[in-house]
């Protein structure tokens, strides 16, 4: 049961890193030490069907439920206290990185591994200062082409959320699909329009689904044959989502209180990670 409610908190967490543009689901999994399990539990669903579902249930119940109570609350926190919101987040991912460089076995010191650094840290760098969308499609009477499109967003989305740190929200702006989906899944509970919704999130759904087994593969793949090479890869992902994350509050107008509480939130925050690593 312990073990259960642990998992859920660890799924709610990654639903509400799922719902922030520049927070990646798949840096908080990593950093929270369940990304690894998650991915063999998703490659190899029917090896071991019982086990896999029993561990992956309290994570997808706890990112469900994040994700439909928490985002109107994490976008009006980031709209209204960005400096102390944004703050949380950065101490959340802070303190689980000691996990991440605990896994790496190999403390050789060899160029691949540097260069593979290297190369993931300046691709979430550049895609940093990149900017959004300025359009966002139209979803209100979607053709049989957008249904297909919404599938391969899902899929693309999918990608995105599962590599770490990589921002799936932020893809998602930059094509213009953020907006509109984040509106349908607010608005699900509107039964006039549930009908509606459900052909637009189905498609999106199914895309995630196949997004999230495929890359299962690749990066399970991965660990098996270039295992330090690809942690020093993830580092790279790790440490460059701190650049989209403290761009967003540069020039950001605070006030002493919110300075203090960003502060407190942060070494909060930093302790949380730490522990939900550790556990």
């Amino acid at each position: 049961m312990k073990k259960n409610i642990i998992l859920m908190i660890k799924g709610f967490v990654f639903g509400i890193a799922n719902i922030i543009p520049g927070v990646s689901g798949g840096t908080l999994a990593m950093t929270m030490g369940i990304y690894e399990d998650m991915i063999n539990s998703i490659s190899h669903l029917f090896k071991d069907l019982k086990k896999n579902i029993m561990f992956l249930l309290p994570i997808g119940v706890g990112a469900v439920i994040s994700i439909l109570l928490m985002s109107k609350l994490i976008n009006s926190c980031l709209e209204n206290y960005p400096f102390p919101t944004t703050l949380f987040f950065i101490g959340l991912i802070l303190g689980g990185i000691p996990l991440i460089t605990k896994k790496i076995k190999d403390k050789e010191k060899r160029p691949l591994p540097f260069l593979l650094f290297f190369l993931t840290f300046s691709l979430v760098a550049i895609m940093a200062f990149m900017s959004e969308g300025d359009f966002s499609v139209n979803l209100s009477n979607p053709s049989i082409f957008m249904y297909v499109l919404l599938f391969l967003v899902g899929v693309l989305a999918a990608a995105t959320m599962v590599i770490p740190g990589v921002s799936g929200s932020f893809v998602l702006m930059l094509i213009g699909f953020y907006k509109p989906i984040v509106k349908v899944v607010s608005d699900l509970t509107n039964t006039s329009h549930m009908m509606h919704n459900l052909l637009i999130l189905i498609p999106f759904g199914i895309g995630v689904v196949v997004g999230i087994i495929l890359v299962a593969k690749l990066i399970e793949f991965l660990f098996q044959k270039f295992e330090t090479a690809t942690y020093y890869a993830i580092l790279g992902f790790v440490f460059a989502s701190f650049i989209g994350l403290i761009k967003s509050i540069v020039g950001v107008d605070i006030t002493m209180i919110q300075l203090f509480i960003g502060i407190v939130l942060f070494l909060v925050a930093s302790v949380i990670g730490y522990k939900l690593g550790d556990e």
